[in-house]
């Protein structure tokens, strides 16, 4: 399996599992209707667990640009590689989002929230407002970076020269999946935490193509918000994860 395959099949796995929790909780006779925010993102966390573990020993599991590119702004990733990585992302996502939708078609057509449908596919504020938005986004996503680049294999040399590596070594799922779990506990009330412009974009992107049965509009005024805060959030991670090295 090439890295281009791998980052698309652990996105769609991410993503079919991740909208899929939503659309159970979400959506009209669905066995886990209104059963909260904590299976939300328990699921998400494990979504994240199945990515990893499938993508990962081939691609490294970025299924983020915003992991690809702030791993590419700390020297730990290729800039010559960002663009298929990033390409594979948004198609595994567009995938992973339209397998949710025809699992769950009977139970679309049983929804009259179209708000509700939508949230299966994408994120929305609780709250709008465009500068707490991204900062909310950015936050989020420079928690989930910061540690990715420290399990990515951090090290350090001391003054007499015995070098020293910081965190796991490796990209591991179940840290990460803690992670992502923490976040979306501890920062997600106020965005959903995309923190990731891929796992928000591309199913977007779906939303507005399916034929879903009295959708609403998807929000595009809001869309850029998960991508450029993710983006700022993990760029500033990996600028201070690069100081800090140094």
């Amino acid at each position: 399996m090439t890295p281009f395959i791998a980052e698309i099949l652990g996105t769609a796995l991410l993503i079919l599992l991740g909208g899929g929790v939503v659309a159970n909780v979400n959506l009209n006779k669905a066995i886990g209707q209104n059963s909260g925010w904590i299976v939300i993102t328990t699921g998400w966390a494990l979504a994240v667990f199945v990515g990893v573990v499938v993508a990962g020993p081939y691609s490294g599991a970025h299924l983020n640009p915003a992991v690809t590119v702030s791993l590419a702004i700390a020297g730990s990733f290729p800039w010559a590689d960002v663009p298929a990585y990033l390409a594979a992302e948004f198609i595994g996502a567009m995938i992973g989002a339209t397998l949710v939708y025809l699992m769950y078609k009977d139970h679309f057509d049983a929804t009259e929230d179209g708000g509700a449908k939508r949230a299966v596919f994408c994120t929305a504020p609780a709250i709008p407002n465009s500068f707490r938005n991204v900062l909310s986004e950015a936050i989020g996503t420079f928690v989930l970076i910061i540690c990715v680049l420290y399990f990515a294999g951090a090290e350090f040399t001391d003054s007499v020269g015995t070098t020293t590596k910081v965190g796991l070594g490796s990209i591991g799922a179940i840290p990460v999946s803690f992670v992502v779990w923490a976040i979306g506990l501890s920062l997600g009330g106020t965005t959903g935490y995309a923190i990731n412009p891929a796992r928000d974009l591309g199913p977007r992107i779906m939303h507005a193509i399916l034929p879903i049965k009295g959708k609403t509009d998807g929000g595009w005024g809001y869309a850029w918000v998960p991508v450029v805060g993710p983006l700022v959030g993990g760029a500033l991670a990996a600028f201070l994860f690069v100081a800090l090295s140094s």
